[in-house]
Formats: structure tokens, C-alpha cells, sequence
């Protein structure tokens, strides 16, 4: 049945809209089968086959079929349903108020529409304004926390939007979530409605515990925390890290504010978490541009959103709206690009990397998600695989998050047919046949040969990439060709390339041989910093790169450094020292080093790389961890002016960190800071400082 449902939702995903009755007909019985199955499989088996954006474009297509013809729509049609059957193995609860879901906007346009109707249904004329509360729409699972004389009294899941299930023994183990408000505080009667989500780095965490003890890991963070939440068990919750967020109140008694902002404002000043990123506009402009950003910087929190919750914010301006059979008219969803969806795992690849490392990668059915089609996505390596059963043949959730590459997250094992085959990892390298070897303490293997020809050819990548020599025009097709040529077989070759042999190579033309030359001239001056990152060193990344070349000025010095000269360099411990040491005592490294500077490569500090002197600056030698989102501010520029003023950026907080600047959503960094003392700045005290 799981497999028929899939088939069924892949074709209706890929469908048109139906032009005529004859057509519509089927078609919506087919949507409101497919729709039910899936609720089912969500809402009471916490067990769903397909993704939540996979299944808002459903809802969709039947909503605008619905809408064409009238004459369709049915009683039990999933658009008139808030969500689904509650769970059987927990008390079941009545809402004294319905918790309806939300309708959704797709783009500015469909914003500025819900916003002219709420005008239309107030009669605003054009010079009245409409005050708007935006929201963070916090992807975890919506509950209602009634509390009597100021205390808990009981927790409940929205379920159908008219029945939950009580869950009050599992939400008493979150720490976030007030057991006791203080007495005078509350009105006598209150239910307060919030999400309870899984913070991204105990999901993480969560998910390394279950591969370990050989169980299933979590697709994402919202079915971690609905999993969590429904815990027969309230030890297995109370071990979990959830937090919540509140966002409004239900059914309460005595004096509540008039307006949903003062109503967050009067939430937190009784204690209960409200989201620090909620803002009223009265603009609808302002409020596509908050859209805009938060679509944009949602992988700066420390916790998944899929959206942002728009509400009109007086709540007699809300009354007078009203609502639909399904929604209020008052408020609206505006979801972000589906980062998710379900294909099939046709195949798994390995690739060899410029270390040695081998990485397999999925070959999947083509999706698309967030406006992209994929077709391959990483599945980092073996344990990763065996751990959460990955099989070929597979119907597997693969994400999509920002510029990250996509990544296989989990199988959906409901979805299996007997047909699906367990990997195994390749015992020899693809590339040179040499066998592979698992290093002590890691989960990769390696390809150990030197003259592997795939480990070359993303070395010439990586160097000549943009934040390392920076070649322009120089990626990967042009690195496979110059290598399979035999006109680049060290690095420093790339540096005497000419004109007569670029153009025997196939689809140069003599303009595009000379943007290429005038590239790699240029690339000659770049940074000492660059120059270190581009060799390719195992363990030296950007950040590393940079903090080396502030204490050795020249290649010639790196060559000679100790491991304990290298240790002395903040942010560079045993492993990335002991790394930079062996690849110099190779004999063909050091050659490269010497050819390279024989080419009129720069092998010296610059004077912009160099540190101004300690009393300079105030932060002069200090290190500094930069964490959340910076108002008008990019992490870039933060660290670089650091960097300009002396400082040292590294990526992670320890002992060693005299500052953590901390903007919104700074996540586990800033507690550790804490826990650590470590002087915390906001934006405006690091500006202070600086200046």
C-alpha cells in the first residue's frame, strides 16, 4: 500500500491541472486518497512517506481544483481538515478552542494579496494603516500548555485542531517551558500555544547516539521532536534537548492585551520563551523584505524554520476577519522553498578527493527542491550508510540547505518493495586500483597512493579555486583537460602553461587562452595565505591558512617550523600541527614550494597580512569567535575587520577565545562562551572596540 501511495504522489506531483470537469473529477478523488493516506501516516503512525513541502504542493493542486470547480469539494476533504487522527496510545484531549492551520503565501505576490484582502474585509481605506506581526515560522510541533492559578496544569498536541493527546508528563521535562509562573502574574485561567522544537545541535547529537546503539536515525529535526514528544517513556524525553518557543495564547480569563505583539512582550515578561526575532510593520513592503531576509539566513539559527507566520495585530481587527472553515483570514504562513523532497537512490558512487579521501555519492532519481533539480547528493561515508540502512533501490528524503551540497538524510523504509540491496564500500580505488586504507580513529578511507590521478585533479581544483589562487576561468572541466593532456602533472606546471599549448587543446580559441594566461599572471602576487590553502595540506582550511601566515612570514619559515613553534600559533593544535610538519618533510612538497617561487609565485607574507603591532589596536593578538547574524553586518566583513585590526578569527570556542561576538541566533557558542567566562560582545560593543 506505502508504495502504491508513492507511485500515486509522484505522478500527481508531476501532473498538470486538470482543463475540464471529465478530467477534475478523478483527479481530486485520486488527491483527496493520496492526501488522506499520507495524514495517516503523519499525524497517527508518526511514520510519513514524503516531506511537508511534497505535501503542501498536494494540498495545493486539490485546493485549486477545488477552486475551478466548486462542485468537487466534499465534506471530508482534506483542505476543510486542520491535520489528522490523534495517537490511540495517549489520553486524548478536546481543545476548549479549535488550533486551526494556517493558509499559506508562496511569494510577495501571494503576500501582497492576503494583506489587500485583510484591508478589503476591515474596510481600511488606503490611508489607514494595518499594523503586522511577523513570526518566525519554528519547524517542531504545535502544543497548548494550560495553566490554572499560575501553574501547569496540563499539555496537550494540536492533533486535529479539535482533539490532541496529552503529553503533559513529556513537556514537563522541557526546561524552556514554565512549571510555575509567579502568583499574580497569570489570569486564573490561561492556555498558552507554542512549538516544541529539537535545537539543530541536539539533533545532531541525537542522531550520532542512535546510529551508535544500531537504531534509526531521525530524518529531520521537526520528527525528532515529535518522536520525542511521544515517548511512552518521560525518561526518553526528559534526555532529550528540546526547547520551546510560544507564540500567542488560546482560550484565558481576566485582562490579556489587545494586540498580538504586546501579547508576545506580556508572554516574556512572565517568563515563557518568545522567538527575539518577532517584529511588527505596518508596511507590507517591510514585511516581504523580513520574508526576504529570514529566506535568505535561516541557516544562521540554531534551530529549523520553514517559514515566516504572518498576523494582523489587533485582535479586534482579527475578530472582525474571522475565519475559514480551515484557517484564519487574520494570519498567513509564508513558506520558504521546500529544502526537502523524496526520490529514488538508483546508485552509489565513489569519489576520490584531493587528500586521498574517498566520499560515496548517491545517484538519484532527479528532484526538485528549492527550485533546483538534483540528481546527486553526498552521502558522506560508510557508517553514515550502514547506520541508517541506506539501501539501493531505496526511497530516500534528501535535503537541500542554502549553498550546501544535498545530502541523502534518511530511507524511508515504509516505502520498500524487497527489491532495495545493501552497499558495501569498494576495497580498491576507482581511480589507480590502489587498495584503501581506514586510518586510525576516522571513519573515511583512503586512496594512499601518490600518483593517484583523481587525487590531482581535485588538487588543481582546489588550488586554483576562488579562495585560493583564484584563477578565473580555471574550474573543473579545464583541470581534467590539462591534466589528461599531460600539460599539468605538479602544480607548479600550471605556471608554465603558454599560448601554443593551450591552443592545441580542443575549444580553445585564442581570446579565451589569453584570458586564461592573464588569470594565472595575475595569480602570481596572491597572498602568502592563499598560497598555503591552495597546497592543499590536510587539515589547513582558510581560517588555519590565515592564523599560520600571522606568525611565519614566508614559506621558507613554514618548512622549517617545528610542532612546537605551529602549536604556538592560536587555533592550531596536535592534529593540523603534526599535518603541516609531515607534508613538508616530503621531498617532492618541498620541491614544489622551490619551483614555485622560481616561478615568480609570492611565497612571502604581504604587508596586508601582516598583524599591526600589540598596542596598535586594542584587539591586537586577541581571538575572536563570530556566531549568529549581524544586523547590516556579514560574518565576512566582521572577520575581516577584525583581521584588519589585528585580531584572530578562529571557528570554534575555547580557552584560548578572548571574545565571542555574538549577533541573533548564536546558538551552542555563545552557552559554551558562557560556561567558559568569556567576555561576550553584542554588535554595538564590538564596534566600541574597534573604534
Amino acid at each position: 500500500m506505502s508504495r502504491d501511495t508513492l507511485e500515486k504522489t509522484r505522478r500527481l506531483l508531476k501532473s498538470s491541472l486538470p482543463e475540464d470537469l471529465g478530467e477534475a473529477a478523478p483527479a481530486a478523488a485520486e488527491l483527496r486518497e493520496v492526501l488522506n493516506a499520507h495524514a495517516h501516516r503523519y499525524y497517527a503512525l508518526d511514520d510519513p512517506l514524503i516531506t511537508d513541502g511534497e505535501y503542501d504542493q498536494l494540498i495545493r493542486r486539490l485546493r485549486n481544483i477545488e477552486a475551478r470547480f466548486p462542485g468537487l469539494i466534499t465534506a471530508d476533504s482534506p483542505t476543510h481538515r486542520v491535520g489528522g487522527a490523534a495517537l490511540t496510545s495517549f489520553e486524548k484531549v478536546r481543545h476548549p478552542e479549535a488550533l486551526l492551520s494556517l493558509g499559506n503565501a508562496f511569494d510577495a505576490d501571494d503576500l501582497r494579496a492576503w494583506h489587500v484582502r485583510c484591508r478589503k474585509g476591515l474596510g481600511l481605506s488606503d490611508e489607514d494603516p494595518l499594523a503586522m506581526t511577523c513570526e518566525l515560522k519554528i519547524d517542531g510541533l504545535a502544543v497548548a500548555l494550560t495553566y490554572r492559578n499560575g501553574l501547569l496544569q496540563q499539555a496537550a498536541t494540536r492533533g486535529d485542531g479539535e482533539v490532541g493527546e496529552n503529553i503533559t508528563s513529556n513537556v514537563r521535562t522541557i526546561g524552556a517551558v514554565p512549571l510555575r509562573v509567579a502568583e499574580g502574574r497569570t489570569p486564573e485561567y490561561m492556555e498558552v500555544r507554542g512549538e516544541v522544537y529539537f535545537p539543530l545541535a541536539g539533533f545532531a547529537q541525537l542522531n550520532e547516539a542512535q546510529a551508535a546503539k544500531g537504531e534509526r536515525a531521525y530524518a529531520n529535526p521537526r520528527n525528532a521532536a515529535a518522536g520525542s514528544l511521544r515517548q511512552l517513556d518521560p525518561k526518553i524525553t526528559a534526555a532529550r534537548p528540546l526547547s520551546f518557543f510560544c507564540y500567542g495564547i488560546g482560550p484565558s480569563t481576566g485582562d490579556v492585551p489587545d494586540t498580538q505583539s504586546e501579547t508576545l512582550a506580556w508572554l516574556g515578561s512572565m517568563g515563557f520563551p518568545i522567538n527575539p526575532h518577532a517584529t511588527r510593520f505596518d508596511d507590507v513592503e517591510d514585511v516581504v523584505r523580513f520574508c526576504a531576509h529570514w529566506s535568505e539566513n535561516r541557516d544562521n539559527l540554531g534551530y529549523e524554520i520553514d517559514g515566516v507566520v504572518v498576523k494582523v495585530d489587533a485582535f479586534d481587527a482579527q475578530a472582525a476577519l474571522g475565519a475559514v472553515a480551515h484557517a484564519p483570514r487574520w494570519a498567513i504562513a509564508y513558506k520558504f522553498p521546500a529544502r526537502e523532497a523524496t526520490t529514488i537512490l538508483r546508485g552509489i558512487v565513489v569519489n576520490v578527493g584531493r587528500t586521498g579521501v574517498i566520499k560515496p555519492e548517491a545517484v538519484l532519481e532527479p528532484v526538485g527542491i528549492g527550485g533546483v533539480t538534483v540528481s546527486q547528493a553526498t552521502l558522506h561515508n560508510e557508517e553514515y550508510i550502514l547506520s541508517r540502512d541506506i539501501r539501493i533501490g531505496d526511497t530516500v528524503v534528501v535535503k537541500r540547505a542554502g549553498d550546501v551540497i544535498p545530502q541523502v538524510v534518511a530511507p524511508v523504509p515504509a516505502a520498500r518493495s524487497g527489491t532495495e540491496r545493501i552497499w558495501s564500500m569498494p576495497t580498491r580505488c576507482p581511480a589507480c586500483d590502489t587498495p584503501l586504507e581506514r586510518l586510525e580513529g576516522e571513519a573515511d578511507y583512503y586512496c594512499v597512493a601518490s600518483d593517484c590521478p583523481a587525487q590531482f585533479i581535485r588538487l588543481v581544483e582546489h588550488f586554483v579555486s576562488r579562495n585560493a589562487m583564484d584563477i578565473e576561468g580555471f574550474g573543473t572541466k579545464l583541470s581534467i583537460q590539462l591534466v589528461e593532456a599531460g600539460l599539468v602533472s605538479t602544480l607548479d606546471d600550471i605556471f608554465r602553461l603558454d599560448l601554443p599549448g593551450l591552443l592545441s587543446l580542443e575549444g580553445f580559441a585564442e581570446k579565451k587562452a589569453v584570458n586564461l594566461l592573464a588569470g594565472i599572471e595575475t595569480a602570481r602576487s596572491r597572498t602568502l595565505a592563499r598560497l598555503v590553502f591552495g597546497l592543499g595540506i590536510r587539515h589547513v582550511g582558510k581560517t588555519v591558512a590565515e592564523l599560520l601566515v600571522t606568525r611565519f612570514e614566508s614559506i621558507d619559515a613554514l618548512v622549517k617550523a617545528t610542532g612546537d613553534e605551529l602549536l604556538a600559533v592560536d587555533g592550531v593544535g596536535d592534529i593540523i600541527a603534526q599535518s603541516v610538519v609531515d607534508w613538508f618533510e616530503r621531498d617532492h612538497n618541498r620541491e614544489l614550494v622551490a619551483d614555485l617561487e622560481a616561478l615568480g609565485v609570492n611565497t612571502r607574507r604581504l604587508p596586508g597580512e601582516a598583524p599591526p603591532a600589540v598596542g596598535d589596536s586594542p584587539v591586537a593578538g586577541k581571538t575572536f569567535v563570530v556566531t549568529g547574524t549581524l544586523p547590516g553586518l556579514s560574518r565576512a566583513e566582521a572577520q575581516n575587520r577584525i583581521k584588519a585590526a589585528g585580531g584572530k578569527v578562529t571557528g570554534s570556542v575555547s580557552s584560548k577565545t578572548d571574545y565571542v561576538l555574538a549577533g541573533d541566533g548564536p546558538g551552542s557558542k555563545l552557552q559554551k562562551a558562557q560556561a567558559l567566562g568569556i567576555t561576550v560582545l553584542d554588535q554595538t560593543a564590538f564596534e566600541s572596540l574597534l573604534s
